[in-house]
């Protein structure tokens, strides 16, 4: 009788690991869909954001909007300007609305960011505003340039090929 352990649990005993599931600290505020419509985006950053507190308990009611909004390098600072967020109607203190808020980057960031926007059509836009992994608001801006008339009609026929491409593919027609 064989008495090896192999024998005896014909089942692999290690134990399986947990399939990651999402954070649930992780949550997108606000997105800027028209950005990537708008512009190529060439690069992308994570940075952070200086709020005030009725700003953050205001984001967590995903109350905030970023289409409109563009971010620049001032005085060796970089600020997001035109970016909406909703007033907090509990807070005794409330903020203004689309007042300009600073960034927080290296200075090795700022310092590509600059040139990057001294180059001609260049401009720094915001993608994505959203909670981290540990609960921090984090703003993921793009250094874009512009897209044409002609460039932008290019991607909706790439993207009504690729559709069109699919549901071929599905249903074989």
């Amino acid at each position: 009788m064989d008495t090896t352990r192999a024998a005896r649990y014909p089942i692999p005993t290690m134990a399986k690991k947990k399939k990651q599931s999402t954070d649930p600290n992780y949550k997108v505020i606000a997105e800027n869909r028209r950005a990537r419509y708008d512009y190529a985006i060439e690069d992308d950053l994570e940075c952070g954001i200086i709020l005030s507190g009725s700003e953050v308990k205001s984001l967590r009611e995903k109350s905030a909007n970023i289409a409109e909004s563009y971010a620049a390098v001032e005085d060796g600072e970089l600020w997001l300007v035109n970016s909406y967020i909703a007033p907090y109607e509990r807070a005794m203190f409330s903020h203004l609305e689309r007042r300009k808020r600073k960034l927080l980057v290296s200075r090795k960031e700022l310092t590509n960011l600059w040139n990057a926007t001294q180059r001609k059509g260049m401009t720094l836009v915001p993608l994505v505003m959203y909670f981290n992994h540990r609960g921090l608001v984090k703003l993921k801006i793009g250094i874009a340039k512009g897209k044409k008339n002609h460039d932008k009609r290019a991607t909706e026929a790439k993207r009504d090929w690729g559709r069109q491409k699919q549901r071929l593919l599905r249903h074989g027609d």
